[in-house]
């Protein structure tokens, strides 16, 4: 299964803030998304993500006091990203290799869509489901 084929199931939400937000303002967005990561965008460019992970290195590298800082402070800056083309197979190796859990997706250097590690699994989790049921059928039916 492709990127493209992932984000046409889910849609192409992405959630975003602004560099200059506080760390407080981006948790009060990742919990009221539901998200695990938001997208931090200067315009139309990211320019980094913000992830539950960022947010627990801030707190443990400089207590509550972290949490009035702006995003940018602690944000990933080398963002990786996805492409609609690409493989679920390629995305599960990037994520592994990298340790990160969301990708975003550039389609014609425009930000399409968000990728999560669950979207992945969830994706591997159908392909085998039916697999396994193509063979269950071949089997009954020989």
């Amino acid at each position: 299964m492709l990127v493209a084929e992932i984000l046409k199931n889910k849609g192409g939400d992405v959630f975003s803030v602004a560099p200059d937000i506080t760390l407080a303002d981006a948790c009060a967005e990742l919990d009221s998304r539901r998200v695990g990561a938001l997208m931090v965008c200067d315009g139309d460019r990211v320019v980094g993500v913000i992830s539950e992970r960022d947010v627990v290195k801030a707190v443990a590298a400089d207590g509550a006091a972290g949490l009035g800082k702006p995003v940018s402070a602690y944000m990933t800056r080398e963002v990786v990203f996805a492409e609609p083309g690409e493989t679920v197979a390629i995305l599960m190796e990037r994520m592994t290799d990298r340790r990160i859990r969301h990708l975003p997706v550039l389609k014609d250097n425009r930000l399409s869509g968000v990728i999560s590690i669950g979207d992945v699994v969830k994706c591997q989790i159908a392909e085998a489901t039916q697999e396994a049921e193509s063979l269950r059928t071949y089997i009954s039916a020989g």
